[in-house]
């Protein structure tokens, strides 16, 4: 693999989300909510399934569609706030 500096700061922004999302759960204990998924989940649960949910997302948008590659990360972003909002 290549390291080159979108490499770097993907990996960056992946470990500096996993510290916040620890600091939270230290800070502020985590209680499972039912959200958009109608299953109970934490904080931890719903960054796994969107972070899996935007990886598929933009793999689809990339292999389907001729579009830029701005757009699939637009809509996997929208995902991610959808699934990351409460009921």
């Amino acid at each position: 693999m290549a390291w080159t500096w979108p490499t770097m700061a993907f990996f960056a922004i992946i470990a500096a989300t996993l510290a916040v999302f620890t600091m939270l759960a230290i800070r502020y204990p985590e209680t499972p909510r039912r959200g958009i998924l109608r299953m109970e989940t934490t904080r931890g649960d719903r960054l796994f399934i969107g972070l899996l949910s935007m990886a598929f997302i933009n793999l689809a948008w990339l292999g389907l569609t001729d579009i830029t590659q701005w757009a699939g990360l637009a809509i996997s972003l929208l995902f991610l706030a959808v699934v990351f909002k409460t009921v």
